[in-house]
């Protein structure tokens, strides 16, 4: 009977205070753990090439690309925690409850400021089509840097004091021993809701559509022939390609976002085991191995620099200046 309870025991020499394993008949834990290792393995090996591509060719280093640059090493580190979250498909946290809030921590980080790019990219095309004068004087790279790195310090911060408690106190909140639980306080939850889903949501859905009226009216402009609006159209077509593109990736972004703050608002409490959130979480995270396949259907200089990185061509001198575009 006692070998019968430690096999489902996350740690069988603990009978009275271990946690109990979540069971899966084999063939369906087999498959489960193929496709999360696969979708890992996908994330971290595409958001790798977009990372090579654009810090490697300099003719890719452009603001809106730069934007891509931090989306994809954020999508980069998610596919890396991801192995985290595959250990604990069975229900048992077995690296301590400091790994554990270290996790949690750098997953809201590294997640909160995908969102915050994902509003920068929403400006910047924002910027590129309703304000297309004043694009290139505005938007430069050396001012994405900046505004790039203040989002991943404000994401630091901002987490780091959040969940202060998590990282004081270890395990403070477990009921039993191989659980990973974190704790956010009523006043703390809205806060990280507003900031970092509802107003940078908001902003995205608003300027979004602010860029669909502009392309309805340029549409209609050319069909009625208006030779100086037609000629500021040709001007910005690339533009509003580019719009449409990164639109793409923002809806899907929230598609897959949403479920886990429509989550988090129906809780009835503030504690969040991290098998009760599996599901959404793991949507949350598949976003980031959506994109870079997105890149490849949309952008034929993705395509391109993934050949020449493949075939080795980019360890040859000078290769940064290939042709891409």
């Amino acid at each position: 009977m006692e070998t019968l309870v430690g096999t489902e025991l996350c740690f069988p020499q603990l009978i009275n205070t271990s946690c109990r394993k979540l069971t899966h008949p084999h063939l369906e834990g087999m498959l489960i753990l193929m496709l999360l290792s696969s979708i890992s393995l996908l994330t971290v090996t595409f958001n790798l090439l977009v990372i090579i591509s654009i810090s490697h060719f300099k003719q890719l280093q452009t603001p809106t690309n730069l934007l891509l640059l931090s989306l994809g090493i954020s999508d980069f580190f998610v596919g890396l925690l991801m192995i985290f979250q595959i250990m604990i498909i069975d229900g048992c946290w077995l690296l301590g409850d400091l790994m554990c809030s270290l996790w949690l921590v750098l997953l809201s980080i590294i997640t909160s400021s995908s969102i915050g790019t994902m509003l920068l990219i929403s400006v910047d095309r924002y910027v590129a089509i309703c304000y297309p004068l004043h694009y290139f004087t505005k938007v430069k790279p050396k001012r994405v840097q900046v505004c790039v790195c203040l989002c991943w310090m404000f994401a630091a911060l901002f987490y780091s004091v959040l969940l202060k408690n998590n990282l004081q106190h270890p395990g403070r909140y477990n009921s039993c021993i191989g659980e990973c639980v974190f704790e956010i306080n009523n006043f703390a939850n809205l806060f990280d809701l507003i900031v970092t889903f509802l107003f940078p949501i908001t902003v995205i859905i608003i300027l979004h559509i602010r860029i669909f009226v502009v392309a309805v009216y340029q549409a209609r402009a050319m069909r009625s022939h208006i030779a100086v609006v037609a000629m500021k159209v040709i001007v910005k077509k690339s533009e509003m390609k580019a719009a449409r593109n990164l639109g793409v990736v923002v809806v899907v972004f929230l598609i897959c976002v949403c479920p886990y703050y429509c989550f988090t608002l129906m809780s009835q409490n503030n504690l969040y085991t991290v098998t009760s959130v599996t599901i959404v979480i793991w949507l949350f995270h598949f976003n980031s191995c959506l994109n870079p396949l997105i890149y490849t259907i949309l952008y034929p200089w993705f395509r391109k620099s993934i050949k020449v990185i493949v075939t080795l061509q980019i360890l040859k001198p000078g290769s940064c200046r290939t042709n891409m575009l």
